[in-house]
């Protein structure tokens, strides 16, 4: 990611403050999934929302994201959150086994293997992306099927598609 990129990012948080904990939106109206206790990940974490939830949750939680400004807003919320300054362009900077992954409106089609990889065995995958499917395209979207082509593999629990967006819940 280019400075401008993270400068973009930092000055989209700026002001917004930290945000409302809640789910990743694939998994509203399954938070039963998620385990009481274990480690998380949550990558391109933003504010920290969902790390924060996760946190709250029980669990023991890395957030990763590029805005320092992004992270200074979680870390306000969840000081017990371990809060990573990393871009992904240079791949994951952590190593699991993680009992959740979480990873909101990222894409790099190269993190997929390593994603599964830092999965533990049981673990839930909860990912989402911008899609072609019932969009008109971009740089950034995903071709129709990118996720269940990625994490076909693994036990899918629920996918969505359309809209604009595809997204995945699994266990590994």
């Amino acid at each position: 990611m280019t400075d401008s990129d993270r400068e973009r990012w930092d000055a989209r948080f700026t002001g917004l403050g930290p945000g409302e904990p809640g789910p990743p939106g694939a998994l509203v109206g399954r938070e039963h999934l998620v385990p009481a206790s274990g480690r998380a990940l949550d990558l391109a974490c933003g504010r920290g929302t969902v790390a924060v939830w996760l946190a709250r949750r029980g669990l023991e939680v890395d957030a990763v994201d590029v805005s320092p400004v992004g992270l200074a807003a979680g870390r306000a919320q969840a000081p017990e959150v371990h809060w990573i300054r990393a871009d992904l362009d240079d791949g994951l900077p952590v190593t699991g086994p993680y009992d959740v992954i979480v990873c909101q409106r990222f894409r790099d089609p190269a993190l997929h293997p390593a994603l599964i990889g830092a999965l533990a065995p049981g673990g839930l995958l909860v990912i989402s992306v911008l899609s072609q499917a019932g969009d008109a395209g971009g740089p950034f979207r995903a071709p129709p099927g990118e996720l269940l082509a990625a994490f076909g593999g693994l036990a899918v629990l629920h996918h969505a598609e359309g809209h604009g967006e595809e997204s995945l819940v699994a266990r590994g």
